[in-house]
């Protein structure tokens, strides 16, 4: 079957919890999707979501017009892309690669220059929204590449996602993204303290959410992350501590390479890295909430 961008061959490379959740998401809207990941067990769950297992890299070169990348960091996409047997050996003239990790904007254009002498398109647009966001369909894009490739891909994308913003070129999907976690890692502790000051005052913090969400404190963690895996103590998000440092590190990279003076982003970054002697990189992100108070935020022991 020959490669179409009309009637795509999707391939999605990464089926950890985000990248298996919106490939089944884009079979549920009826687009032909191959999958692949390193693991057996990865690819054994997506094949029970309606998602066709590949074996190799090149199972998905060969077939598929347009790859997306779901993978843990930008060094993963580089070896994807560049490595020595990576997508730029295997690849046609004509495909397209939209790397949705929250990678780096020097990886994203280093790629892309790689892949334009071959004929092949590269836009960054990484997600948010979750796990819960991927199976839904209700992510939210931010997107980075030239106007008219990602307008190929769009009906691809909106099946993907409920919100999308085109930010410039190719790297700017990554600046916008590592701005937004960079907010949402400061406003989950500066809620967490804002409800710790409540507390201590004596008045009940559920309350006091209610009224910072009527407000113009409210922020995205206010209004969903506490209400949904911070005050009923669930943790259970899908995005670790681990991912999260992560990004703050990028953020606060971004900012020493541009030589800015950006204190509230280096505090963020020095209490996210602070609280690894206590929450290892597994936990739940909102668990950094506990770091503030405890009795408060913590889970039960039984």
């Amino acid at each position: 079957m020959g490669k179409s961008l009309m009637n795509p061959i999707i391939g999605v490379i990464g089926l950890g919890n985000m990248g298996r959740n919106m490939a089944a998401t884009l079979v549920g809207k009826g687009f032909s999707v191959i999958g692949f990941d390193l693991s057996d067990t990865a690819r054994q769950q997506a094949e029970k979501q309606g998602i066709v297992p590949a074996n190799h890299l090149d199972d998905i070169a060969r077939q598929c017009s347009v790859v997306i990348l779901s993978l843990p960091k930008a060094e993963h996409v580089e070896a994807v892309c560049l490595g020595d047997n990576g997508l730029i050996k295997q690849l046609t003239s004509g495909t397209i690669v939209i790397d949705t990790t929250t990678s780096i904007p020097e990886m994203s254009r280093k790629i892309a220059n790689a892949f334009a002498p071959q004929g092949i398109e590269f836009i960054d647009a990484p997600v948010s929204g979750g796990p819960a966001g991927a199976a839904a369909g209700t992510m939210s894009m931010v997107i980075g590449g030239k106007l008219d490739t990602y307008h190929l891909v769009l009906p691809i994308l909106e099946a993907m996602s409920s919100v999308r913003v085109h930010v410039g070129d190719v790297g700017a999907g990554n600046i916008a993204k590592i701005a937004n976690n960079m907010l949402a890692a400061a406003h989950l502790i500066t809620t967490s303290e804002a409800l710790t000051l409540a507390e201590k005052a004596g008045v009940d913090p559920s309350k006091v959410l209610e009224a910072i969400n009527a407000g113009s404190g409210r922020s995205g963690a206010s209004q969903a992350m506490f209400p949904t895996w911070v005050m009923n103590k669930a943790y259970d998000s899908g995005f670790t501590m681990g991912l999260m440092r992560k990004d703050v590190g990028l953020a606060k990279a971004l900012a020493q390479n541009l030589e800015l003076n950006l204190p509230m982003t280096m505090k963020t970054a020095e209490l996210w890295q602070q609280s690894a002697a206590v929450l290892p990189d597994s936990d739940d992100f909102c668990c950094i909430a506990q770091c503030t108070n405890p009795s408060l935020f913590a889970k039960e022991t039984k």
